[in-house]
């Protein structure tokens, strides 16, 4: 890393040092290395990332079945994009197919099973979508012998379990969780193959893709301390940045993209109020029960801050409960962590009665944290472990409600700092590679923590506030990739072997 020298701001009441970027002449607070010099040397923060976010809100709120981002939305992806592919090539080609194979790698391999990405790969080959899949489908592509017709170009393809090929966990693609689609002809020749890439929340590439063509946003940015100097520059707000950025960079009008907010937090909300209604058994290889409901009812007989923790604790585990029977769910920032926002926009709108235009505008401060921590680390868990999960949906759920209740940015920033900085460390380590444990209860205190941080940024001087998120981001990012492999959604490391051998007892 390059060594940067700090510079005291004249007229600093607190005292505070800050670094001083030559590439942009924007100011980030930080700690300054001379008050530890016997700390090794060259070992400072280079500063925010530069470069511009083009990712939009649809891109990053996607509702799908569950339970796994990157494991099932994104394989569903994947399968339909394939076909569609498959349905534009030249007939004299697709007639020379006999079969389609879908070759898994990484924790897709190790851990996909009980993530239902087998399920996904034939439910997009079948042509569905995630947002309209229909999960009883998902629940019938259980049984692996039975077999599934579909037509490309008129052309009958058979699909069943014999499609899916879980191939190695240990590999050399550039990405952790990578999938290979190939379309086989006579003697198992590949005749059409792409080399796709599951990168978290629902994002997906492929070897060989052309840059999309989108729209440049009104006000570029890079970073958090970018988009305070835009923000301060131009005299917007945030949500009307990202909102203005949205607009240019898709070119859907305010109606497109409010309706598109809407949806997410309706889906949120009817996965609260559905999860806290269900009983019974979680699908899995041993036993696990639903226990939100339970939670639900015992908070009405607690009394004080007993009561609003168990509420909320209770929001979160319906959302991810319903999320691990393969319900559909948004990805925030993935599905894995898809109770922890939900959780506190049902306190909003049940416990702090916000207009529905607060909800929206909390929603996108969520999505600057969940843009910053995609584009300047990961959401991932195979990339950065359930920090990047858990962890960023967190602090998108602080921003979301900190912003929503009129904080203004710098608290705002504070408040998704707090919460991501005390989640760094945390590994990915899903016991048999199910959406189970720890992931469940793991939403839950996501949630109590998003709201702790709320509670503290919205109750301290700001000023005397010495962390940045994008120090934070950028702290998350160098301990995933320290963390090894086997505590990044593999279940090999961790809880994920913490079992008990029946023989030994």
């Amino acid at each position: 890393m390059l060594r940067r020298d700090f510079f005291k701001l004249a007229g600093a009441a607190t005292g505070a040092t800050f670094l001083l970027l030559n590439s942009s002449q924007a100011y980030a607070r930080g700690i300054p290395a001379s008050a530890f010099p016997n700390q090794p040397r060259g070992l400072y923060y280079c500063g925010p990332p530069t470069g511009t976010i083009f990712t939009s809100l649809s891109d990053l709120f996607k509702v799908g079945p569950g339970p796994s981002s990157s494991h099932t939305i994104a394989p569903l992806r994947i399968s339909a994009n394939f076909r569609e592919m498959l349905e534009e090539l030249p007939p004299e080609t697709l007639a020379q197919g006999r079969s389609i194979r879908a070759h898994l790698f990484g924790s897709l391999s190790q851990t996909g099973k009980g993530h239902r990405t087998d399920r996904a790969v034939l439910a997009g080959l079948l042509g569905n979508k995630p947002e309209s899949c229909d999960t009883k489908l998902m629940d019938e592509l259980e049984d692996t012998t039975r077999k599934y017709t579909t037509l490309i170009q008129g052309k009958r393809f058979e699909l069943s379990g014999e499609t899916i090929v879980w191939d190695k966990a240990e590999h050399d693609f550039p990405y952790a969780n990578t999938l290979v689609m190939r379309l086989i002809g006579a003697h198992e020749k590949v005749l059409i193959e792409r080399e796709y890439y599951s990168s978290g929340g629902g994002f997906f590439s492929w070897k060989g893709e052309a840059v999309q063509e989108r729209g440049k946003p009104l006000y570029p940015y890079g970073s958090m301390t970018e988009f305070k100097k835009l923000a301060a520059q131009s005299g917007k707000k945030l949500h009307e940045i990202i909102l203005a950025n949205e607009k240019a960079v898709t070119g859907c009008d305010e109606k497109e993209i409010l309706a598109h907010l809407d949806l997410v937090l309706k889906t949120m909300e009817e996965g609260v109020t559905q999860g806290l209604q269900e009983e019974g058994l979680l699908p899995g290889p041993f036993e696990f029960y639903r226990k939100a409901k339970k939670i639900y009812q015992s908070s009405r007989e607690a009394g004080g801050s007993d009561q609003f923790m168990l509420q909320v604790s209770s929001y979160a585990l319906a959302v991810s409960e319903g999320n691990a029977a393969g319900r559909l769910a948004v990805t925030a920032p993935t599905l894995g962590s898809a109770g922890t926002m939900p959780a506190l926009v049902y306190v909003m709108k049940h416990h702090l009665k916000l207009s529905a235009d607060d909800m929206r505008k909390g929603l996108m401060a969520a999505a600057l944290v969940g843009f910053l921590c995609k584009n300047n680390a990961s959401i991932a868990g195979a990339e950065v472990g359930c920090q990047g999960e858990i962890g960023v949906a967190s602090s998108m759920a602080a921003a979301m409600i900190t912003y929503a209740t009129g904080g203004d940015l710098d608290v705002t920033e504070i408040a998704a700092t707090i919460a991501l900085e005390h989640h760094l460390g945390m590994s990915c380590d899903p016991v048999g590679g199910f959406v189970l444990i720890p992931c469940i209860e793991r939403n839950a205190f996501g949630a109590i923590k998003a709201y702790t941080a709320h509670l503290l940024a919205k109750n301290e001087v700001a000023a005397w506030h010495w962390e940045d998120l994008d120090r934070v981001i950028a702290a998350m990012l160098e301990t995933g990739k320290a963390l090894p492999a086997p505590f990044k959604e593999m279940g090999t490391g961790g809880l994920g072997v913490m079992m008990i051998d029946e023989e030994e007892q």
